[in-house]
């Protein structure tokens, strides 16, 4: 006979099988499911298609195949029960491996997880959101579940607007509000409308300088200090300022009052905008709240906020409060349909913010972040006096304060052990002014880590800063010499204490 060729999917399973080659077609299909035996396609116990039905999809008389299946059951590739149909033996021949493009095996997971803005996952009120889910979805108009609205559910910008204004002195109504999937999504939507170039503070994330520049806007870098950003330096070049006021990322520290009144004086006098990233302004430990700079002038101010550190980044909600002249220009930019946040799930956080629930759930982590600070703080005074910790007044992170020339052997050493921790120098700018300095020309300006204290578990945080502290370069001869102070006094040292701040200001009538 000639060559013969025929391929058909075997019903039910899902399983090519490519009849090719010289010689009777019981052979060449007795072939074809031998070698889907070797290669794994058709594992031990792997039911096949009544010989019926194989033999309508592959054009073969019935008898061919069913003689082709009983020659298999006799060499023990098949078995064949009464009631059970056709399949794979399970003692058929040791599969052959198939050879596959290699792909790189994914990074071990760190023992010990201490980067920061990663809140611990456990820490979720489930039971809480589910009651709010329920009670949401109990009272859901009918179009919740129809095509979304870009500006966000009614519901949720009512509930943000009454909640903002009340902690963090934000001066707006629902209508100001544009809900977005968090504050990435947010920086996307202002570098569409508002376009470049930006003026950044020189420490603060990576991802969000990148994502400016994927869009085309340009950033360079304003020095900060224990103050904050030095707003001085803006221009009139410059369409927007990003800045984190209520606690400097990643250096800590809010914003002096005075360069608050500045930047203000600056957008007002330049027609420029201030984004606020409120990132953690709902974490403060010792000292009174510090309101949104949003509330000196919410016509030059864009807040941006989410869920992400309070509850998960999962929940992928986040808002935007806006100036008037600016919601249209958003919400065209996001486009006519929601395709970023889930309507189910703005009507549950509604209900979560409106029944307390989240109010009592920032509460309960900011107890249990501070426990976190504190235990920080006295394993550095009992194992690493000499290191001065900073930034810990709020927030979800701390930095250390490192010699010069020593970040980047200490981010090695920690990796080796098996914790993750990254360095001050991967949050500079790559445009702020270098120092020279023991460490050689071109070195950061600062050397430290940056220590993120909410992702590891209860269990697992006194064994993670026991090998943050194993890592840390030892002190020098003078400060060896000098006797390890108790925990208190350390903090107390370390930490200066900020000047007064005043409360949030009232919400507009």
């Amino acid at each position: 006979m000639g060559t013969w060729v025929n391929s058909a999917e075997i019903l039910g399973s899902d399983l090519p099988l490519e009849l090719t080659g010289t010689g009777n077609r019981r052979a060449v299909l007795m072939a074809a499911l031998r070698d889907a035996v070797r290669s794994g396609r058709l594992a031990p116990g792997a039911r096949l298609p009544p010989y019926r039905s194989l033999a309508a999809d592959l054009g073969l008389a019935r008898n061919t195949v069913a003689d082709a299946y009983a020659e298999l059951v006799a060499e023990g590739w098949l078995a064949a029960r009464q009631g059970s149909g056709t399949r794979v033996a399970e003692r058929a021949a040791p599969v052959t491996p198939v050879h596959r493009p290699r792909t790189p095996e994914p990074a071990a997971r760190p023992l010990h997880d201490l980067v920061q803005g990663r809140p611990d996952p456990s820490a979720f009120p489930r039971t809480a959101w589910l009651a709010s889910a329920r009670r949401a979805l109990a009272a859901a108009p009918d179009d919740a579940f129809g095509p979304g609205d870009p500006h966000g559910r009614p519901e949720l910008r009512r509930a943000l607007a009454g909640y903002l204004a009340r902690v963090r002195g934000v001066r707006a109504g629902p209508e100001r509000i544009v809900l977005c999937s968090g504050a990435a999504h947010a920086l996307r939507l202002l570098a569409q409308v508002v376009g470049g170039p930006w003026a950044v503070e020189e420490y603060g994330l990576p991802f969000h300088r990148g994502l400016l520049a994927s869009h085309g806007v340009g950033t360079r870098p304003l020095a900060v200090d224990a103050d904050g950003a030095l707003v001085d330096g803006l221009t009139r070049r410059d369409r927007a300022v990003l800045l984190t006021p209520a606690h400097q990322f990643p250096t800590g520290g809010p914003l002096h009052a005075a360069r608050r009144a500045a930047v203000v004086d600056w957008a007002r006098a330049t027609g420029g905008l201030v984004v606020e990233d409120d990132y953690d302004g709902e974490f403060r430990y010792d000292r009174q709240p510090v309101g949104a700079v949003q509330g000196l002038d919410p016509e030059h101010v864009v807040l941006l906020g989410s869920v992400s550190k309070s509850l998960s980044p999962t929940l992928r909600i986040g808002w935007l409060v806006l100036p008037q002249r600016l919601v249209g220009p958003v919400v065209a930019a996001k486009g006519d349909r929601e395709q970023w946040s889930s309507a189910t799930e703005q009507l549950t956080l509604a209900d979560f913010v409106e029944s307390g629930a989240y109010d009592r759930q920032v509460r309960r982590m900011r107890q249990r972040h501070r426990r976190r600070r504190d235990q920080l703080v006295a394993a550095l005074a009992r194992r690493a006096p000499h290191v001065r910790v900073t930034g810990i007044a709020a927030g979800l992170h701390a930095v250390l304060e490192l010699p010069p020339g020593t970040e980047r052997p200490v981010v090695r050493a920690a990796a080796r052990q098996g914790l993750a921790v990254e360095g001050l120098g991967d949050y500079l700018h790559p445009r702020a002014e270098r120092a020279p300095h023991a460490g050689g020309a071109g070195a950061p300006v600062r050397d430290g880590l940056v220590v993120g204290y909410a992702t590891p578990s209860e269990a697992g945080y006194p064994e993670a800063l026991e090998a943050l502290c194993r890592v840390l370069p030892a002190a020098g001869p003078c400060a060896a010499a000098t006797p390890h102070p108790a925990a208190a006094a350390s903090r107390s040292a370390a930490v200066p204490t900020p000047a007064p701040v005043s409360p949030p200001p009232p919400a507009a009538p």
